[in-house]
């Protein structure tokens, strides 16, 4: 039986980082009888730069085994090399997951894939840190290939230069979407605590994903989150997961009426619309600045060649995904519209 299938939702709880036995134990002990159906921990911590905490290594994974015995739940790590593969088998680990910097490297997919296969070990794959929905299907595909039945997806967000974003890692759904839309079958979780990076957003953003008709979440749980070696600002107690748990609104999976389907629908494109409006108003900051630029130079505000341009690039675009080229036409045109109209009012506002 595929394991990710067992519970919806399926609860994946745990700190970011193990740091000691100690803590280990705490959390074995204050997760063993809770709706908590996976325990994850890091022991090994890629980090952006050296100098900080990156886990304690093999030295941990006996703690790992430890929490396998006190909670009689299954545990999960990371891994990113072939030889912390291989080590994740000797000690006996339930699941592994890839994480974001690894899934963008098709050799380390790869070298991993090998490490496991026959194993009969669970993989959870991480989205790549870009939103690049066809190297997470190649990290899929490359588990499947090897003969892994056990496969799980982990939305964990995506890495933006938007520093207005109130997220650590921008949520995108509409990426996992289309994931899911690809992999029916595959269970899609959503790992809330990397997409917030502030323990306050994860009740919200772990309710979107299950109106979203996720499979499940992985929720960064430490014993002391503000005393954590890694992440501190995106975990939370044991306490505070049994409160989030108790709160989560279950959607029905069970869909019985066209009604449901309708909902679940709307919800999505809810969702995917929330992110438009989103674009469009960062453009038209763009387009302020673009005005501005036009002004110092005493540069018309109506450029010909470049309505031009926008019109078969866009038109262009809209083809390749099955877009009426009328239906593209009209919507540049209301963009276009407002960008004019908005360079129009900023020059207005700057010449008082």
């Amino acid at each position: 039986m595929q394991i990710f299938h067992s519970h919806k939702p399926y609860i994946i709880a745990g700190p970011c980082g193990a740091e000691d036995e100690q803590q280990m134990l705490s959390i074995a002990n204050s997760l063993r009888n809770m709706p908590v159906h996976m325990i994850r921990a890091g022991v090994w911590k890629p980090r952006s730069k050296p100098g900080f905490f990156e886990g304690r290594g093999e030295q941990a994974l006996p703690w790992m085994q430890q929490v396998q015995a006190i909670s009689g739940k299954p545990v999960c790590i990371e891994v990113a090399t072939r030889e912390q593969t291989e080590l994740a088998l000797k000690y006996n680990m339930d699941a592994v997951w890839i994480g974001a910097r690894t899934t963008v490297n098709p050799f380390m997919v790869q070298e991993i894939a090998d490490a496991l296969k026959v194993s009969g070990i669970a993989v959870l794959i991480k989205n790549p840190i870009n939103p690049d929905v066809e190297l997470w299907s190649g990290a899929i595909e490359r588990m499947q290939q090897v003969g892994i039945e056990n496969i799980a997806a982990i939305h964990r967000g995506f890495s933006s230069y938007d520093t207005t974003t109130k997220y650590r890692n921008k949520p995108n759904w509409a990426i996992p979407i289309e994931l899911k839309r690809r992999y029916k079958d595959l269970p899609i979780f959503c790992d809330a605590s990397h997409i917030c990076g502030n323990r306050t957003l994860i009740p919200f953003i772990a309710q979107r994903a299950l109106d979203l008709d996720f499979d499940g979440l992985m929720i960064e749980t430490h014993p002391t989150p503000d005393a954590a070696l890694s992440d501190a600002k995106q975990q939370i107690t044991p306490n505070e997961l049994a409160i989030l748990l108790e709160q989560l609104i279950i959607r029905n999976a069970c869909k019985e009426t066209t009604q449901n389907d309708i909902e679940q629908v709307r919800q999505i494109l809810d969702t995917m619309d929330a992110e438009i409006v989103d674009i469009i108003g960062k453009r038209m900051e763009l387009v302020e600045r673009l005005g501005l630029i036009k002004k110092e130079n005493n540069m018309p505000i109506f450029q010909q060649e470049r309505w031009r341009e926008i019109v078969d690039s866009r038109t262009i675009w809209g083809e390749k995904n099955n877009l009426d080229a009328n239906f593209i036409l009209k919507l540049f045109e209301l963009i276009h519209d407002q960008s004019i109209q908005t360079q129009l009012d900023f020059l207005s506002k700057s010449d008082l």
